[in-house]
Order: C-alpha cells, then sequence, then structure tokens
C-alpha cells in the first residue's frame, strides 16, 4: 500500500463520492477512474505465470501476513453513551461534541465519513480548525475529543441536533435511536 498526500479539497472530494460505508479511498478512486473495484477479491492477488519469475511458495507463505477481519462500525451508539458523562458536559456544545467524541471512538476508522455533511454554503466538519475558519469567520470550531475532526459549533441546538442525526444516519442508526439520542443535546 502506498500512500500520496492530497490538499483538503481533493480529500473532500474524494470523501464525498463515497457510496457505503467501509469503503476505502482506493475504491473511490478506482470506480472513479473507471478501474476494477473489488476489494473483496483483492486479497488474493492475480498470479500471472512466467517462468523465470516462479518463487519457492512456502518461502511466500512466510511472508504474508495474516489476515485482520475488518471490524464493522456500530450503529447502536445509544448503549454506548454514558448517561452521567453526558449529564456532566457544560451545555449543548458540550452534549453535541461528546456525542460526536462517543461515535468517534467507536467507528474512528470510518468518522472521515461526516465530511461530506454540509450545509448548503455552510461546512460542518474539516480535518482543521482553519479550513471551517475559511469557511465561516464565526464558525467557533470545536475538535471533537482528540479526534483529529473539527465541527461548527455556532448553530443553534436545533442545528446541532440535525447535524449529529445525518451523521448517525451515516453509520445506520435506526430513527428511533437516532431522535433518543439526539434530544439529549
Amino acid at each position: 500500500m502506498k500512500y500520496i498526500e492530497v490538499d483538503e479539497e481533493l480529500y473532500r472530494h474524494i470523501a464525498s463520492k463515497t457510496e457505503h460505508i467501509g469503503e476505502s479511498a482506493s475504491d473511490i478512486l478506482r470506480r472513479i477512474l473507471g478501474l476494477r473495484v473489488d476489494s473483496i477479491a483483492q486479497t488474493e492477488p492475480e498470479t500471472i505465470s512466467h517462468p523465470s519469475l516462479e518463487v519457492n511458495k512456502d518461502v511466500v507463505e512466510a511472508v504474508v501476513e495474516p489476515k485482520v477481519e475488518q471490524i464493522k462500525p456500530t450503529s447502536d451508539f445509544i448503549g454506548l453513551i454514558d448517561a452521567d458523562l453526558l449529564a456532566a458536559q457544560k451545555g449543548a456544545v458540550g452534549r453535541f461534541l461528546f456525542i460526536l467524541d462517543t461515535v468517534y471512538q467507536s467507528s474512528n476508522s470510518q468518522f472521515q465519513q461526516v465530511l461530506q455533511i454540509q450545509g448548503r454554503d455552510r461546512l460542518y466538519f474539516a480535518t482543521s480548525k482553519d479550513a471551517l475558519l475559511k469557511a465561516s469567520k464565526s464558525a467557533n470550531p470545536k475538535e471533537i475529543g482528540k479526534s483529529g475532526f473539527w465541527v461548527t459549533t455556532n448553530n443553534n441546538t436545533a442545528k446541532k441536533r440535525t447535524i449529529l442525526s445525518e451523521v448517525l444516519m451515516q453509520f445506520g442508526t435506526d430513527e428511533e435511536q437516532v431522535a433518543a439520542i439526539t434530544s439529549k443535546i
């Protein structure tokens, strides 16, 4: 696996093309570029027969790392939210950030999906404070725990609930749980 750096705008564009939870950036780019997208089948590399490149299979198997099962993020967040800690948070902003941090803690590898949640002319989430301030000087950005993700907090409580609802829906949370969780802000 190779890594490349991309600017914030390009990253948001790629993330906005996500079609399902757990889709990797490689799969998104392969789909956009019209290349074969088959991440499950790629666990076994295709072999090309070439006599001069034949290797001892026993040696190769010793070097290959064991397959790690991907953990599916939870959509049952209501059971993860500590009611006492939530009640101890200061105001709606504190409760909003606490719930977002709980979602991050349980699904951190998938959390970049929140970058897709935007208003018509507003950016709600970013990976830096400066990105939110650049989009709106009055954003009052706050970091979500120690996640590296930032959220705009100068919205009214109703808008915070709407944003949180969108986050929870992206993780497959049912409507009943979404309503129960957002009412706690």
